[in-house]
């Protein structure tokens, strides 16, 4: 089926807006769909595997401080809205519109390279799950010759990805994301009911209040003792979500592709539904692989298992491979099957997604604006599947030579940081700031990149065999004893933090003391007597207090349900945390704290309520992006190719909002 979608995506693609953007015809559960399967990597799914079996339930409770982020995300459009109004294909190209040419080709160039270093990890994780999970042997013989495994399963999984880009690029991808998204999330809440049978929860439960004091898994205020999922890796997260809101361009193709600014909008409104699902199967899966190498009842089933780890002398690759070595003997062969099977769907979204990505970013936001004359259509998609190509080839290059040090969560946090960390102001203060300044923007992209690469040198040269090696007469002992201490406790989450920070206050600083910047927003947004698409009365100002809010005009038909329901869920969650994070610190501190039984009971019904939940979600965005699956590809089909329309900007403006002569 998805070769078959990827052939109808080919004969829709038409043009370098068909490849870059999918036209911008995707409507909001399409969008919705595919996005978040893309997100759904394996690597992400293995580094919330680590997060789960490392602090279980307390990840949600915290994960509660993103709710108000969440919150302003989804009802004002936060980014995601604005940026559509561009019409910009990707972030650098807006760049050029708010700052200037010389800023898209540094930060586009910036983009690239913390991107295709961040991605670098992925086929080697993705190739070793599957490795793991499918029992495949480290080499095989072929015709009297050994051969490794690994590099030719990074080589297949690659070229599934490639071959999804070159089908039709962004139709291609957003068509078979769907599909896949749509198995795959179906796939998981179906293996979370199977585990949660064959599991019971007096099973888990006891696995669960087994952890050492410090370290719970139900108590969220029981997290004395860990370092890397803490109270702080929490709140940093929640400045993150609203910071760097659409920053990371890992998947910018989505970014573009939504029909208008409202359907972006109530795809990002839609987008925390898809999550619940997610974490959900983040949650159970590792409990259930805690319990089977731990409680004596499996001890005889998860013997290999144990063993095979123990062969594995790495902290950091012991924790990529328990999951998928356990869940290959947890499963029975036919669950096992679709369970394969939706990891490849979720392994393959993701490469087409980021080649896609870091690719179309290479030659758009690097190459194209030094071009004086704009590229034939056919020769500029060429080198765009081109680049894509290029990028597989670097992946797959550097996960051979890549050993892992660290998390994967952790070293996702830096290396994107490296980016991410000046974008994000660049990016808020271009889309809502009139005075944010072109130097502002240097200043901050400048900061975050030596700060964020500062962070990755830290953490992954060998400093702490280099400190213990000090002469002592230059470094004292206690010295040393503090660098090596302050490595291992300040994680990549919180140095990606203190770059964002800094970064921030470079941008603020550096726009208010500098030449005084005055930017009509009005005319890059195309508002007003600029507009291009949508009516007049999109422009009109709120007036009642729900349009004041953000529910403006636009929202029509079920929209404001489906939007007022969709907020009263973290709104709900987020007044929870308040009330009960007081009233366990009030009673903690009058000595009788809530027991550890209280809160596994609490976590009991919460996570019934989910999996009833996510039964529905699945059932709700298949049904709406059907729907818009069907209209995108008859618009598709009719749509007339404006060839002007490739990324470029000519006079401040996009090229095909130049009048023609």
């Amino acid at each position: 089926m998805l070769v078959a979608t990827a052939i109808l995506a080919n004969s829709l693609s038409r043009g370098v807006s068909g490849f870059l953007t999918a036209d911008r015809c995707a409507g909001r559960y399409l969008v919705t769909v595919a996005y978040n399967m893309a997100q759904v990597g394996v690597i992400t799914l293995v580094w919330y595997f680590q997060l789960g079996y490392d602090v279980g339930f307390t990840q949600i409770w915290w994960g509660y401080l993103e709710g108000p982020s969440l919150i302003l995300l989804a009802i004002t459009g936060w980014v995601i809205y604005r940026f559509r109004e561009t019409r910009a294909m990707t972030l650098a190209q807006f760049f050029e519109l708010r700052y200037s040419k010389r800023f898209r080709v540094m930060s586009g160039g910036v983009a690239f390279v913390s991107g295709i270093i961040n991605y670098g990890i992925f086929p080697g994780v993705t190739a070793r799950f599957f490795m793991a999970l499918c029992g495949m042997p480290e080499r095989f013989t072929l015709a009297g010759e050994s051969f490794a495994v690994f590099p030719i399963v990074m080589v297949g999984l690659l070229a599934l990805g490639i071959f999804m880009v070159f089908a039709g690029g962004m139709v291609s991808i957003i068509l078979t994301d769907f599909l896949q998204g749509v198995f795959c999330f179906g796939t998981f809440v179906f293996v979370c009911f199977w585990l949660m049978a064959h599991f019971p929860w007096p099973v888990l439960e006891r696995a669960m209040l087994a952890m050492p004091e410090g370290t719970s898994f139900v108590d969220p205020f029981g997290l004395s003792r860990e370092k890397n999922f803490d109270i702080l890796y929490w709140a940093i997260s929640a400045f993150v979500l609203f910071y760097a809101a659409r920053a990371w361009q890992g998947d910018q193709g989505y970014n573009a592709a939504p029909l208008n600014a409202h359907e972006a909008r109530m795809a990002q409104i839609l987008n925390g539904w898809r999550y619940r699902v997610l974490m959900l199967v983040t949650i159970i899966i590792p409990l259930a692989v805690r319990a089977f190498l731990t409680q004596p009842e499996y001890a005889e089933a998860a013997a290999p298992v144990q063993a095979a780890l123990e062969g594995v002398s790495n902290d950091a690759l012991r924790s990529e491979l328990r999951t998928p070595l356990a869940m290959a003997v947890m499963l029975p062969t036919g669950i096992l099957g679709l369970f394969i099977a939706a990891m490849l769907g979720a392994a393959v979204s993701t490469d087409e997604a980021y080649l896609h990505s870091w690719g179309s970013i290479f030659i758009q936001d690097v190459i194209l604006p030094f071009r004086k004359k704009p590229f034939d259509p056919k020769l500029h998609t060429f080198l765009l599947k081109l680049a894509a190509l290029g990028v597989a080839v670097f992946a797959f290059t550097f996960s051979m030579i890549y050993e892992p040090t660290q998390y994967i969560a952790m070293f996702a946090a830096l290396t994107a940081s490296i980016f991410v960390a000046g974008a994000g102001a660049a990016i808020i203060g271009g889309l809502y700031w009139t005075r944010g300044s072109t130097y502002g923007a240097w200043a901050a992209m400048a900061t975050g990149m030596v700060l964020a690469s500062g962070g990755v040198l830290v953490h992954q040269l060998p400093l702490d065999a280099w400190l213990a090696a000090a002469d002592p007469s230059v470094l004292s002992a206690d010295l040393i004893s503090v660098a090596i201490s302050a490595r291992e406790n300040v994680t990549g989450q919180v140095m990606g933090f203190l770059s964002m920070v800094c970064a921030s206050a470079m941008y603020v600083g550096v726009s208010l003391l500098g030449p005084r910047t005055d930017f009509d927003l009005t005319r890059m947004l195309n508002r007003g007597r600029w507009r291009v698409e949508g009516d007049a009365s999109i422009d009109a100002p709120a007036t009642t207090f729900l349009e004041k809010l953000g529910l403006d005009s636009q929202f029509k038909g079920t929209d404001r349900a489906v939007t007022l329901v969709t907020l009263a869920w973290p709104l709900f969650f987020t007044i929870l945390f308040l009330v009960g994070t007081a009233y366990a610190l009030w009673r903690k501190a009058n000595a009788d704290a809530i027991t550890s039984a209280a809160w596994s009971t609490w976590w009991f019904w919460w996570t019934w309520l989910i999996l009833g939940t996510s039964v529905v979600v699945v059932v709700w965005f298949t049904s709406g992006g059907i729907r818009d699956v069907i209209r995108m590809v008859r618009v598709l089909r009719t749509r007339r190719v404006d060839v002007r329309d490739d990324g470029r900007v000519v006079g401040g403006v996009n090229a095909d909002e130049v009048p023609r002569r």
